[in-house]
């Protein structure tokens, strides 16, 4: 995710880290050269174009307009809705942290505690189609199977199993044992969030018109504004180009949050963050640092 300060007018302008442009450039290019052609043609022939009428480009313009807006309200959804399952698993491990003030032995909390780091950790590896067992590792007691088709799953599972535990030996109270596996459940829930959003990907079918559409009209473009507009063909060609194809490839970005572009979501610093506040809550002194920015990135 890109985090920077305000951008002012030159940073807008300049910056091309975050920016879609380095992703649509060879298009951008391609298409203004074919521009410049087809504007040259003109030029040695005459009144070459005169005759391709610009209403049904209007047409076709405004409704790809309104038609990729829609898509990419669907993909900034997607994004959005990843960040807040997220947000949802940064809660309920803060309200595990606070239930848990009043086990006693501190070897069964640091256990438990260290079980929920782990989820994070798996969970995010999960998302990335990384080992989920290699990345939460460490942080857990005992193992699951490394066959396991879920391992985030079964460490909730057997985080439920010392909760339970916990209340039938009196260390915790019922009720709080249920606000506990209340906690366990929202995991379970965010988990599922993620994983629907991961596997989920829009309608193929529907990506596709719209990228065919977006070539189709920008190629046949300067064919319409050759003939009026002449060597400010290229020009106005590479701007609605550059905002068409951007839409476009920003859609295809936000569709999976989880990726490893620039504005995909910090998974890795949120999951940093869980590790820190489990760590100091043990009473730790030395934390592992948080993760910064590296080039305006937050990974």
């Amino acid at each position: 995710m890109i985090v920077r300060p305000k951008p002012n007018l030159i940073n807008i302008l300049t910056s091309l880290k975050g920016s879609i442009a380095k992703k649509i450039a060879l298009r951008c290019a391609m298409v203004t050269l074919l521009a410049s052609i087809i504007v040259l043609v003109e030029t040695l022939h005459p009144n070459s174009f005169a005759k391709v009428n610009a209403t049904p480009f209007t047409l076709l313009g405004l409704s790809l307009s309104i038609f990729m807006s829609f898509r990419n309200n669907a993909c900034y959804d997607r994004w959005y809705e990843a960040r807040k399952a997220w947000g949802d698993v940064m809660v309920a491990i803060r309200s595990m942290i606070r239930e848990t003030q009043v086990v006693k032995d501190p070897q069964q909390r640091q256990i438990l505690l260290h079980n929920l780091c782990g989820f994070a950790h798996a969970l995010n590896a999960r998302l990335h189609k990384k080992d989920e067992l290699e990345a939460a590792g460490n942080w857990l007691a005992p193992k699951p199977d490394a066959n396991a088709p879920d391992v985030s799953g079964r460490i909730l599972n057997h985080v439920g199993q010392q909760c339970s535990a916990l209340g039938e030996s009196g260390a915790i109270s019922e009720w709080r044992y249920t606000l506990m596996a209340n906690h366990l459940t929202s995991l379970t829930h965010s988990q599922a969030v993620c994983e629907r959003i991961k596997h989920t990907p829009l309608p193929f079918a529907y990506t596709l018109l719209l990228h065919r559409t977006t070539y189709l009209f920008c190629i046949l473009l300067p064919f319409v504004m050759a003939e009026p507009l002449g060597w400010l063909t290229p020009v106005f060609t590479a701007i609605v180009s550059y905002t068409f194809f951007g839409l476009d490839a920003i859609g295809d970005e936000l569709e999976d949050p989880f990726g490893q572009d620039e504005n995909d979501l910090p998974t890795y610093a949120i999951v940093r963050n869980i590790e820190r506040e489990v760590l100091a809550a043990l009473g730790a002194t030395q934390l592992p640092p948080a993760l910064e920015p590296v080039d305006f990135v937050l990974s």
